[in-house]
């Protein structure tokens, strides 16, 4: 018992310096915010995708992100789950594939739009643009 109290203490006192943050894949923006019924819904992208050279995330590719499905307003809490986002090759669209639930993939227009998301609460979410964090949207 003496040992693990020791060791405990030798690791909270460690000094700053030691503290490493992640790497810039795991800093995640927030690209997508979505409205329905009593409920909220975000998708997040790395921020090496959004900030990636020739206008951020290519035509065509697909990235891993998180799907964010806030239901405390319903007094159920807020996930967050891991989800594939493509970039459609037109760049109109981004797919966000809920593929851990086994959910289809929801088709959003790159301006905004309504979708549905999964079928208990998802249903005719209004969804803002795309890329609507970012700083250079719009430029």
């Amino acid at each position: 018992m003496t040992a693990g109290f020791a060791a405990a203490i030798a690791l909270l006192s460690a000094p700053a310096s030691a503290v490493t943050l992640p790497d810039d894949r795991a800093w995640m923006i927030r690209m997508i915010t979505c409205k329905g019924n009593g409920v909220l819904m975000e998708v997040y992208l790395p921020q090496s995708v959004v900030f990636a050279p020739h206008g951020g995330m290519a035509a065509g590719k697909t990235a891993d992100g998180y799907y964010t499905l806030d239901l405390t307003e319903l007094n159920k809490g807020k996930d967050l789950e891991p989800v594939h986002v493509t970039m459609s090759a037109d760049r109109k669209s981004v797919t966000v594939d809920q593929y851990t639930r086994g959910l289809p993939p929801t088709r959003i227009p790159v301006g905004g739009g309504t979708v549905d998301f999964d079928r208990r609460f998802g249903i005719g979410a209004k969804c803002g643009p795309f890329r609507a964090q970012d700083p250079n949207y719009g430029n």
